[in-house]
Order: structure tokens, then C-alpha cells, then sequence
């Protein structure tokens, strides 16, 4: 049995080549095994190709192969659709395995995963893709690094990869590949397609085409000669039905030139006539339109032209842009730098040898859709009507000036179709680049990825101006935000001040109206009072000494005869209204404004003499 040290160096070495990060789970597994490692990792992690599949971890990581004498690893094959790089033998468990990194790499219709670790290099990739593909690593581009390019002894680890990335193979030295498909079905609407099968014997080619049901036997030779460059009139076809009716269904046709063919014209062949259609005869039809002529809105019209185009060329195609030409701007170039996009213009002609060809094998390319989903706004226009192209000519004018104008005027019916690549500036709205028919599809993803390194460093730049004048008009809007809170503080505090004066005013002028009111009473009840009778009177007098709260005495004589409502007149004369003092006596302490005011002095007891003192009242 294992000590307790032991078994923690196993448990550690156990989770380090399985992956099981949960304790319990890895020690139940070892217990199953008797704390045999060995045993314990290969009932876990079945060795296959040199790469150990975990059951339980659900990650794909590199193991020892223990016994490489016992368990030999199975070559692979060469029809396999993933790649890994082979892990040599290691008879001794190591502490920590290395990080694993996963390549989806795509080329052309094929898709090849390739698993290896962080420390190799990019050429090992291509090694692997040589094998697979069957592509020489001279010839080969290995694109869609998030860095950009980068060279052949670059360290995977060095580029800080995520464990799942996915990539693009370019061969633009070699010429495209033939394609093969079985035989369309039976198309018995002139709006539906026809998926025909061409065999060029001479050379073991198949080209797998899509027609309408509109299209003559004239444009499939001149679609043909496009992609061999063998003349129409060299041309020599075998396999056409013997008549082409509402019946007729497509069917695989064969194709041989003929360098000496110096008489053989575009005759009928087999009874089928150049201007016959895949339906029936031309001068009954015609090929359905792309695009309304003189649509009244921009975006009926591009909802016919992708309903037209889904119809003809199938559902996987770019996803064009439903809207006018200044909402397609408004889409790419009008928002923040971060959230800009290329706007590519695709400019459609039926009436191009081209057209047929460039849809089918280069627009609807998966990796072309991909590409321009990801990072452009595609908008689409119909220029085989006059009048429609009349109508992009005054848009292209206006936006792009004349001397693009003139450029796609000029054209000439077979250069078409057209991808213009727009870039949105400043100043202007710039075409990066014109791309005609002619093309490839790895030439035509070289373009576009051209195109977008010219504006992913413009965005860059963009980007950095942005950013920098954001940050000046924040700046900008906190002091003009601080300034006005400043403003609110000066506009309150005056304010305040002005309403606390405007107070103290009305208050000082209450108190002035109160204080003339007070006198205009005073004044009235001193020049109401009667004469103060002399010492030597008939009549008897009463002496009144009134002591003031501020310690001055009053002195007055009153005759006895006089009411108290006199006395309390000369009291408020003096400026102690009676409502506001109290008029006291000391012996005995009474309170003579509680006494009837029209009593006399001789009967309030106030005779022949008496002092009194002014008290405030509470």
C-alpha cells in the first residue's frame, strides 16, 4: 500500500495528465485502481493518435504513452479531415502538461482541425495543413491572425492565443480548384435553377454551375469559356437532350475544345439551338429581373434583388444591405469609430458572360460570406436596366464625385460584376478599391483583407482622435458644469442676500410706520390733555409721582375731580401706552390699569398724593 505521501505525489501527477480537477472524483478512480498510476490514467485517457481523449475532462490534452511497444499509435489517414501533431512517446509522467491550443482551419470547401501545443511554431501548422491538403508550405498563406501576420518560427505561446481560434488557408499561386456535385433536380418554373454538371474530358475537369431557367445554351458556353479560356467557337459539347422543352430536365453535359475547330461555329448542336433556354424556346421568355425598373423606393428594390439572388444562387450569400445608399452610410461610417465598418457596393450586369460564374463560386463562397458579415455593410444595386443604372450613376455623382462615375461608366458590360470597397473619411467617402469579375476566391479574399488592413489602422487612428476629443469635452463639460454650479451659487447666495434686505426694508419700515403711528397717538393724547391745575387751586388736586422702568420719575398734578383715564393719557404722552405698561401702586401693591379708567382719583384712592412705577408688560 501507498503512503500517505505517496498517494498525495499520485493524486497531484493523476489530475496533472487527466485533467479531473475534482478531488473525490480522482481518488475514487485511483481507489478503483489500487493507486496503480499507470493503470488509473489508461483506463481513463485511451491513447488514439498520439493524443490522449479524456472521458471525463471533455478537453483533448497530450499524454504519455507508457508502453509505446504494447500500444502503438495508428498512422493517420490521408482522407482524415483533422490533423494533430504527433506526441512522441514518454515512458516518464510528467508533473504539468503543456497548454493545447485548437486550429479550425478553413480552405476553400474544407475545414481541417489541427490540435498541438503552445510551444510549436506556426510552421509546424503549415506541416501539418502540407499533409492534409496537399499544398506545398511555399505556397501557402495562413491568415486570420489577431496580431496580423506573422512569420513561420513564431512561438504560439508568444501570440497569446485563446484555446479555440480559427483561421483562413490563401493559395493565390495555385489556380482554383474544379468542383464536383451531383445533378440539379428538375426545374419546371423559368424562375427556379438549374444545377448543371460540365465535364471537361480533356483534362478530367467538373465545373458545377448554376443557371436560371432563362439562360441559353449561348451563356453557359460563354460562362465556359471564362473558366478555360477555350473560345465558344472551339468549343465542342456532347450530352444536350435532343430538344429542349417544358419537359427537359438537366442533365450532365460533356465539353471538349477543338484547337483545329477552324469552321465550327456557334451552330445548333443535337438539336439544341444557342438561343434555346433551359425551359423552353427564348423567343417565348425572358430572364426574370434582378431588380424593378424605376422602383420608387431603394429598399423594395433591394428586397427583390436578395429575394431574386437567394432564387437564383442559393440561401448562402452575403447579406445585402435593405435601405438606400445614405442609409448604408449612415450604417458604416456614421457612428462611432469603434462601431465603423467598409461598405462594399456590389454592382450586378445579367448581360456579363461573368456574372453567373463570380455569384456562384466566389460571392456565395462560405468563407467570402464570413468574411463580409464580420466586417463590412454590403449593398447591392442592378445595373443591367438603363434606367437603374442611370440612377446609381447620379448616387455614385454625389457621393463619390465624377471621376469614380466616369470609372463605372466606362466599364464595359463583360467586366462586370463590380465589388467597390468604400472607406468613410472625414472628408469625404473614399473607394479603396474596384474589383471586377475576373477574379478568384482567394484573390478576391486578398483584396478584401488588403482593404481592411488600410482601414482597420485609419479606425485606429480614428479611434485615438476620438477618444482624445471625448476627453476634452468631458474636461470641457466639467468645468462649464462647475462654472455653472458656481453661477447657481453666486445667483443663490444674492439671492438670499437680496431677499434678507428686501426683509430687513419692510421690516424697518413697519417699524417706522409703527413708531409714527405711536407718535401721531402720543402727540394726539398730550394735546388732549387738560391744562395741569396750579398748586393754589379751589378745587383739590392729586400730586402723582410716576417712576419710568429706566428709573426717571414723571411729576404731574391732576385734579381730584379728573378721571384715571387722564393719567393713563399722560402715562401713554410720555411714550408707556397703557395696553404695553402695567401703572402699579406699592402701598398697597395694586395694579391700577386693571381699575375702571373712569373712576376719579379721589375714588381709586389716588388723593392727595401718590407715587406709582411703570412696569412693562409680559
Amino acid at each position: 500500500m501507498a503512503s500517505n505521501m505517496d498517494r498525495e505525489m499520485i493524486l497531484a501527477d493523476f489530475q496533472a495528465c487527466t485533467g479531473i480537477e475534482n478531488i473525490d472524483e480522482a481518488i475514487t478512480l485511483l481507489e478503483q485502481n489500487n493507486w496503480d498510476l499507470v493503470a488509473a490514467i489508461n483506463g481513463v485517457i485511451p491513447q488514439e493518435n498520439g493524443i490522449l481523449q479524456s472521458e471525463y475532462g471533455g478537453e483533448t490534452i497530450p499524454g504519455p504513452a507508457f508502453n509505446p511497444a504494447n500500444h502503438p499509435a495508428p498512422a493517420p489517414t490521408p482522407s482524415s479531415s483533422s490533423a494533430f501533431r504527433p506526441v512522441m512517446p514518454s515512458r516518464q509522467i510528467v508533473e504539468r502538461q503543456p497548454r493545447m491550443l485548437d486550429f479550425r482551419v478553413e480552405y476553400r470547401d474544407r475545414n481541417v482541425d489541427v490540435v498541438l501545443e503552445d510551444s510549436c511554431t506556426v510552421g509546424e501548422i503549415k506541416q501539418i495543413l502540407e499533409n492534409e491538403l496537399q499544398i506545398p508550405v511555399s505556397k501557402m498563406l495562413l491568415k486570420g491572425w489577431k496580431t496580423g501576420d506573422v512569420e513561420d518560427s513564431t512561438v504560439l505561446k508568444s501570440l497569446h492565443l485563446p484555446k479555440n481560434n480559427s483561421l483562413y488557408v490563401l493559395t493565390p499561386d495555385l489556380p482554383p480548384p474544379s468542383s464536383s456535385s451531383h445533378a440539379g433536380a428538375l426545374q419546371e418554373s423559368l424562375n427556379q435553377n438549374f444545377m448543371l454538371i460540365i465535364t471537361h474530358r480533356e483534362v478530367q475537369r467538373e465545373y458545377n454551375l448554376n443557371f436560371s431557367g432563362s439562360s441559353t445554351i449561348q451563356e453557359v458556353k460563354r460562362n465556359v469559356y471564362d473558366l478555360t479560356s477555350i473560345p465558344v467557337r472551339h468549343q465542342l459539347w456532347e450530352g444536350w437532350p435532343t430538344s429542349a422543352t417544358d419537359d427537359s430536365q438537366s442533365t450532365d453535359v460533356h465539353m471538349v475544345s477543338d484547337s483545329d475547330g477552324d469552321d465550327f461555329e456557334d451552330a445548333t448542336e443535337f438539336g439544341v439551338d444557342d438561343g434555346e433556354v433551359f425551359g423552353m424556346a427564348s423567343s417565348a421568355l425572358r430572364k426574370s429581373s434582378m431588380m424593378p425598373e424605376n422602383a420608387e423606393n431603394e429598399g423594395d428594390a433591394l428586397l427583390q434583388f436578395t429575394a431574386e439572388f437567394s432564387s437564383r444562387y442559393g440561401d448562402c450569400h452575403p447579406v445585402f444591405f435593405i435601405g438606400s445608399l445614405e442609409a448604408a452610410f449612415q450604417e458604416a461610417f456614421y457612428v462611432k469609430a469603434r462601431d465603423r465598418k467598409l461598405l462594399a457596393i456590389y454592382l450586378h450586369h445579367d448581360e456579363s458572360v461573368l456574372t453567373n460564374v463570380f455569384c456562384s463560386q466566389m460571392l456565395c463562397a462560405e468563407s467570402i460570406v464570413s468574411y463580409l458579415s464580420q466586417n463590412f455593410i454590403t449593398w447591392a444595386w442592378d445595373l443591367t436596366k438603363d434606367a437603374n443604372r442611370a440612377r446609381f450613376l447620379t448616387m455614385c455623382n454625389r457621393h463619390f464625385g465624377s471621376v469614380v462615375a466616369q470609372t463605372i461608366r466606362t466599364q464595359k458590360t463583360d467586366q462586370f460584376p463590380l465589388f467597390l470597397i468604400i472607406m468613410g473619411k472625414r472628408s469625404s467617402n473614399e473607394v479603396l478599391n474596384v474589383i471586377q469579375g475576373n477574379t478568384t476566391v482567394d484573390e478576391l479574399m486578398m483584396r478584401l483583407m488588403a482593404a481592411m488592413e488600410i482601414f482597420t489602422a485609419q479606425q485606429q487612428e480614428d479611434i485615438k482622435d476620438e477618444d482624445e476629443r471625448e476627453a476634452r469635452e468631458n474636461v470641457k463639460r466639467e468645468q462649464d458644469e462647475a462654472y455653472r454650479l458656481s453661477l447657481e451659487a453666486d445667483r443663490a447666495k444674492r439671492e438670499a442676500h437680496e431677499r434678507e434686505m428686501a426683509e430687513q426694508f419692510r421690516l424697518e419700515q413697519i417699524r417706522k410706520e409703527q413708531e409714527e403711528e405711536r407718535e401721531a397717538i402720543r402727540l394726539s393724547l398730550e394735546q388732549a390733555l387738560p391744562p395741569e391745575p396750579k398748586e393754589e387751586n379751589a378745587e383739590p388736586v392729586s400730586k402723582l409721582r410716576i417712576r419710568t422702568p429706566s428709573g426717571e420719575f414723571l411729576e404731574r398734578r391732576f385734579l381730584a375731580s379728573n378721571k384715571l383715564q387722564i393719567v393713563f393719557d399722560f402715562v401713554a404722552s410720555k411714550g408707556f401706552p397703557w395696553d404695553e405698561f402695567k401703572l402699579l401702586s406699592t402701598f398697597p401693591r395694586r395694579d391700577i390699569t386693571q381699575l375702571d379708567p373712569n373712576k376719579s382719583l379721589l375714588e381709586v384712592k389716588l388723593f392727595p398724593q401718590e407715587t406709582l412705577f411703570l412696569e412693562a408688560k409680559e
